[in-house]
């Protein structure tokens, strides 16, 4: 599934497709926007983030396209948005399926136009963009059910890749392991451990929910509880100790 996903990345990241990707929690989808933003002809410019599910709707539109002096009470002077910071980049849209039904109008413009009028403006902004988006909700679901617009569906879903769960790629995990392993380690400054035959059997079997990300917070848990040169299974969060009856 990796291997397809990495033949996909090599295939788009050079074009100027607008590009979805999805997967559910932790998969990495932030890490592979910035994959592909480095693979493209835009990698010298700047890639910014905006993670439409952390920022407040009534904060999002003018985090997003900026907004002009006197346009509310405090705005005391022009601020751009990110839209305008990646001018001649990639803007990566994260967690594109809490988008307003109020912005998406206005992302579809930026879309079909490459312009948008920054809130209190008279006058539209001219913006060269690289659009990527990602979602760990279903976009179609949401659309059929009136939450998100088809249009812009289909205007996002140029190029489509979807990450597996980590529970769908095992043979992955030990190269992971000690992939993460190793940079935690170099992070710390610290020798890497060990990793008991226990430990690594409760590796690889757990479901991991939380995808890569757990398995990173697992692994820096153990680290910090490890002060010998073997990970052992009480090194390991808890809720991993009970799944084995001798852990």
């Amino acid at each position: 599934a990796m291997q397809r996903v990495f033949e996909s990345v090599s295939v788009v990241a050079p074009s100027e497709a607008t590009l979805l990707i999805e997967g559910a929690t932790g998969t990495g989808k932030d890490l592979l926007a910035k994959v592909i933003h480095s693979a493209s002809p835009r990698a010298e410019k700047p890639l910014v983030k905006v993670n439409c599910a952390a920022i407040p709707d009534n904060l999002l539109e003018s985090e997003m396209f900026g907004y002009v002096k006197g346009a509310f009470t405090g705005a005391e002077r022009d601020k751009p948005g990110r839209f305008q910071a990646a001018d001649g980049g990639t803007i990566f849209l994260d967690e594109i399926g809490d988008l307003p039904l109020s912005l998406q109008a206005k992302l579809l413009r930026v879309l079909e136009d490459k312009e948008f009028y920054p809130l209190g403006s008279p006058r539209t902004v001219k913006v060269n963009v690289r659009i990527v988006s990602a979602a760990n909700r279903n976009l179609e679901k949401l659309v059929g059910n009136g939450l998100f617009r088809e249009d812009l569906f289909y205007r996002l879903n140029v190029f489509r890749i979807r990450l597996p769960d980590l529970k769908d790629r095992r043979t992955d995990l030990p190269i992971l392991i000690d992939h993460i392993l190793r940079r935690l380690c170099i992070t710390r400054n610290v020798r890497s451990p060990e990793i008991s035959e226990k430990v690594m059997e409760l590796l690889l079997n757990y479901p991991y929910p939380g995808n890569v990300r757990e398995l990173e917070n697992i692994l820096e848990h153990a680290l910090i509880i490890c002060q010998e040169d073997k990970i052992l299974p009480t090194h390991l969060p808890e809720y991993l100790q009970v799944r084995s009856p001798a852990g």
